[in-house]
């Protein structure tokens, strides 16, 4: 099975900026639409965000629009997440996963959709 690995998490203060990194070791991850998702104690996890391959459209929660960049390196085989203005309600534990199938984003999807997860990267936000 195909470990994503996520990097790149820590501790900031409110206001602060973090770049979080996704990326597969042995596997090209080029053609595929990558998703970040999050997970803060004792809720569900969430769809942050979605970059395609194929058409390159990016997709945001509205929790993140504006704060949030998505995007990819093909040559790294690396997709990345910058996250600007981080708030408290940002921390969590942050993934990356895709489908294996879909080259495009259809918009922000469920992670009940997959079942490739990583170990994740932590995110705190202090206020």
């Amino acid at each position: 099975q195909v470990q994503l690995v996520e990097s790149g998490g820590g501790l900031v203060q409110s206001g602060e900026s973090l770049t979080l990194s996704c990326t597969a070791p042995g596997f090209n991850l080029d053609y595929y639409a990558i998703n970040w998702f999050r997970q803060a104690p004792g809720k569900e996890r969430e769809g942050v965000s979605c970059i395609s391959s194929h058409d390159g459209s990016r997709y945001y929660a509205d929790s993140v629009k504006g704060r949030f960049t998505v995007s990819r390196d093909n040559a790294k085989n690396t997709v990345y997440l910058r996250m600007n203005s981080l708030k408290p309600e940002d921390t969590g534990v942050y993934y990356c996963t895709t489908d294996f199938y879909r080259s495009n984003c259809p918009g922000m999807t469920p992670h009940t959709w997959y079942s490739n997860w990583g170990q994740g990267t932590q995110v705190t936000v202090s206020s």
